[in-house]
């Protein structure tokens, strides 16, 4: 009778378990789109909360939005910046150290003088300019106290290569404030997954962009990601054409303050959250594979995926720190 009684309560709590609905929002933001999945019992899709999400994101970092707190203090005004904006900056901070100086948000105005930020038609590629731009670069020359900025009035900070792998990041633990454990996050090709897939119970697939200088977009390769988030940063889509037909891609190296000249079409960066991968793979693409290959004995926790153009113009690619095949 006991064993009857007990089948009765387990088949009782298993019928009364909700099947977790499967909700998929999508919409624009950040100047791209994004796009969330995720699996929850009480039918909730979190949109209002999401959107409110993006704005307070948007007020505080955007050098798009005129009136940002980031934009305010590039035109050197009184700003108490919030939590969102100091986590995003000591990250920055973190990344500039461990690359040398290769990740550095001050190279703002250097990107806008070759029309690729958010100061547009302008592509101001003379030495003069470049050179004289380049002495107000450098991420150890701004600094944090308390909730203010102290920077020198002719430097300008940006987070473009960082903050959409942010965003990522406070939608995926706003999703686990409300105890979602299944989703994906991305925004932008950025990249942020927990759990499994519920639908098809199966890790999270995702798949990197075969480089294409012709404006399509196909798979190059697929894999899984488990409990950690991925970005990606490649020079084949967002380039000019100079005068002297050249083309330039968007990753303006640090140190010359002229664009990147490099084999290298696309990085790709596991870390356990996006906005460690962002910033990442922005640096990477800049620094080279040989340089990457030190820093990366160093920290196991990035796993990195380079595709890229030998000498024979053929794609190649190379897997580090055991980056999924």
């Amino acid at each position: 009778m006991k064993n009857f009684y007990l089948l009765a309560l387990l088949f009782t709590i298993f019928s009364c378990q909700k099947e977790p609905k499967n909700i998929k929002i999508s919409g624009p933001v950040f100047g791209t789109g994004y796009n969330i999945q995720f699996y929850s019992e009480s039918g909730k899709n979190y949109q209002k909360q999401f959107d409110s999400l993006f704005n307070v994101l948007n007020k505080s970092l955007s050098t798009y939005i005129p009136d940002s707190d980031i934009s305010r203090i590039n035109k050197n005004e009184d700003v108490e910046v919030d939590e969102h904006f100091k986590r995003v900056f000591k990250k920055s901070k973190e990344v500039y150290r461990f690359t040398e100086g290769a990740f550095d948000p001050t190279i703002g105005n250097v990107v806008n003088a070759w029309n690729f930020g958010a100061d547009t038609n302008k592509f101001l590629t003379d030495s003069t300019t470049i050179d004289s731009l380049m002495k107000f670069v450098g991420l150890n020359k701004v600094g944090l106290k308390d909730s203010k900025i102290i920077k020198r009035k002719t430097s300008y900070l940006e987070f473009n290569a960082i903050a959409k792998g942010y965003g990522v990041d406070v939608i995926a633990e706003f999703l686990e404030s409300k105890k979602i454990k299944d989703y994906l996050v991305e925004i932008g090709g950025e990249i942020r997954v927990k759990g499994i897939n519920y639908e098809k119970q199966a890790p999270w697939k995702v798949g990197l962009d075969e480089p294409r200088f012709d404006g399509e977009q196909s798979v190059f390769k697929a894999l899984e990601l488990k409990d950690e988030a991925m970005a990606t940063s490649g020079t084949y889509r967002k380039f000019k054409i100079g005068e002297n037909g050249n083309r330039y891609a968007h990753i303006i190296n640090t140190r010359t303050g002229y664009p990147t000249k490099t084999n290298i079409l696309s990085v790709s960066v596991i870390a356990p959250d996006c906005m460690t991968a962002d910033a990442y793979a922005t640096a990477f693409q800049a620094m080279g594979i040989e340089k990457v290959e030190a820093l990366l004995s160093r920290h196991s926790e990035l796993k990195v995926y380079f595709i890229f153009e030998n000498d024979n113009k053929e794609l190649e690619t190379l897997s580090l720190n055991d980056f999924p095949e």
